[in-house]
């Protein structure tokens, strides 16, 4: 026999999630400032191969970005709803909402692996360019 979800279970996903959102708003913060120097600085033909793979990156990690932060956001809107449908003594739907917000977290998380693995991947081109 299943035991009906508490209401404070999906509530502790709060503080998580904001976390999350912390983190992800850092790095765009930091995407934005790398776009910015890239902008401000002065391109030769020798590092403009260089630049321009960089913008290829980072256009990519932008969108992974706004994809992990839609996710985020739309796993905290059902993480919420399916409290109120607990509260309310729903517990059937609050449940499968709980689930989907779970599912879509897992999503958010996944895309901010795949957008960290891109990261190193452009550290890696700079080091390289670093090398000679």
């Amino acid at each position: 026999m299943q035991t009906p979800l508490a209401l404070s279970t999906p509530a502790l996903l709060f503080s998580a999630i904001s976390l999350l959102f912390l983190a992800y708003t850092n790095r765009f913060l930091v995407l934005a400032q790398l776009i910015r120097q890239l902008h401000g600085n002065k391109h030769t033909q020798e590092t403009r191969a260089l630049v321009l793979r960089q913008i290829e990156n980072l256009r990519l990690r932008i969108k992974l970005t706004k994809f992990m932060q839609a996710l985020g956001v739309f796993s905290f809107f059902l993480c919420a709803a399916s409290m109120y449908f607990l509260f309310h003594g729903y517990a059937w739907l609050g449940e499968k909402i709980f689930g989907a917000s779970l599912l879509l977290l897992l999503a958010s998380l996944a895309i901010s692996f795949w957008e960290i693995m891109i990261s190193t991947k452009a550290i890696e081109l700079e080091l390289k360019d670093l090398e000679g």
